[in-house]
């Protein structure tokens, strides 16, 4: 009973995560390219809660159930699918953290540009571009590691 209701928050907490990231990037882009501050602005200030209420709190979910997991089933934490999932896990969470940091910077600056009455700085530009380069891994791997977790190779 233990282990199923370990699955199940394990199942929400990679949900949580990977949904947070895709909503985040999504109204990001879609406000990016609308161009519009107050847009931006809501934006930016809702993927940083996001990251709060959602990405953080999965994040200590997910490799705590997954190693208690790992230890109930006699798996290896260093072999085989779950040590490739250990891994991947922690790509996503290398990337997202840096990133995580951009994405204050992006708020702040589109606060300040909106109070100030002026364009957003090149430094945003910046940051976006950086922000989207880090997803690159961090989205490739979270797919990777949900696929690895359910066909168990």
């Amino acid at each position: 009973m233990l282990y199923l209701i370990l699955k199940v928050l394990h199942i929400i907490g990679a949900t949580l995560f990977f949904g947070a990231g895709m909503a985040s990037a999504f109204f990001k882009f879609k406000a990016d390219l609308e161009g519009d501050i107050a847009g931006i602005v809501f934006a930016q200030r809702n993927i940083v809660l996001a990251d709060w209420l959602f990405t953080v709190p999965s994040g200590f979910i997910m490799p705590i159930t997954g190693i208690w997991m790992a230890d109930i089933a006699g798996y290896s934490l260093w072999s085989g699918w779950v040590g490739w999932g250990m891994l991947l896990y922690a790509v996503a969470g290398l990337t997202w953290l840096p990133a995580a940091f951009l994405q204050i910077k992006m708020r702040d600056e589109a606060i300040a540009a909106r109070d100030e009455g002026r364009p957003l700085s090149e430094a945003y530009t910046r940051w976006k571009r950086i922000w989207f380069v880090l997803g690159i891994p961090a989205f490739a791997a979270a797919v990777v590691t949900i696929v690895m977790m359910v066909l168990k190779p």
